[in-house]
């Protein structure tokens, strides 16, 4: 589905200036197209929302977003805009299928690049820990692109450890993926120096489990560390709390931009390896 497309269906309906502010993309999740809608368009949103189910058959449920990622858990509040009342969905990327509810855990579709990032640098025979690690996606796509490996998942949020354990059962990769639930600082415990890296893919909070996620690494462990970055100095905060909070000597490996984050800000990454 293209924007022109979408564009074209709603010419009859609205002036040209409203035409500009049309979404220039959304978030598809599984069945699930989810929207930004600006105020300049409140009162069409729901024709918006059937037009683009109209130009992409494959979407079933339209939302809203209407708020940012908030509290531990990342969640935003959603509206109901068309189609089915049905937001669990089976997301697909790169061969995994992942089993979620968008409005009950944390999930984003445009980081799936990323998460190959990832699983392309995870070597034969490591054993990795994910720690805020939701559905599963970033384990999954560890445990598809490197078979020999062992990667132990952990997540805060009950109905997304349910998910999980569900999506490590779909994608049969059950004998390399651990889910625990449990809060990352006290289930990473069992896993002190025995991981060769450890993934942090939280862009607000990670930062408060660094010291954990070093004590979880062997020597010459590596942890790909998320956070988010001004526009204009993307990597000066992440770098600082590096800097503050690791008491060990550590190499920068890497930084690079994962998605806007919010108006200004991107969500980043660091990798960096310890000792």
């Amino acid at each position: 589905m293209s924007k022109s497309s979408l564009k074209k269906l709603l010419q009859a309906y609205l002036d040209i200036e409203k035409l500009k502010l049309v979404p220039r993309g959304f978030d598809m999740i599984g069945h699930v197209a989810i929207l930004e809608i600006p105020d300049e368009l409140k009162k069409e949103k729901r024709m918006i929302a059937k037009a683009l189910m109209e130009v992409n058959k494959n979407i079933q449920t339209v939302l809203e977003k209407t708020s940012g990622r908030k509290g531990k858990l990342r969640l935003r509040e959603y509206r109901f805009l068309a189609g089915k009342k049905k937001y669990e969905t089976i997301h697909r990327e790169y061969g995994a299928q992942f089993r979620l509810n968008p409005a009950k855990v944390y999930f984003s579709p445009r980081e799936l690049t990323e998460r190959q990032r990832i699983a392309e640098q995870v070597k034969p025979g490591e054993t990795v820990m994910v720690m805020f690690s939701g559905a599963c996606p970033y384990p999954i796509a560890i445990a598809k692109r490197q078979p020999k490996v062992k990667v132990i998942a952990i997540e805060l949020n009950k109905i997304a450890h349910k998910y999980a354990v569900e999506n490590v059962r779909i994608n049969k990769v059950g004998d390399k993926i651990i889910p625990v639930f449990g809060d990352a600082r006290k289930k990473s415990e069992k896993w002190f120096g025995k991981c060769d890296r450890v993934v942090m893919p939280l862009p607000l909070g990670a930062e408060d489990f660094l010291d954990v996620a070093v004590k979880c690494l062997k020597r010459k462990g590596v942890v790909h560390f998320y956070n988010w970055g001004d526009e204009d100095n993307l990597f000066e905060n992440a770098t600082r709390l590096i800097k503050e909070r690791i008491k060990r000597k550590y190499k920068i490996l890497g930084m690079g931009k994962v998605l806007p984050y919010s108006p200004k800000k991107w969500k980043v990454c660091i990798d960096f390896k310890v000792g």
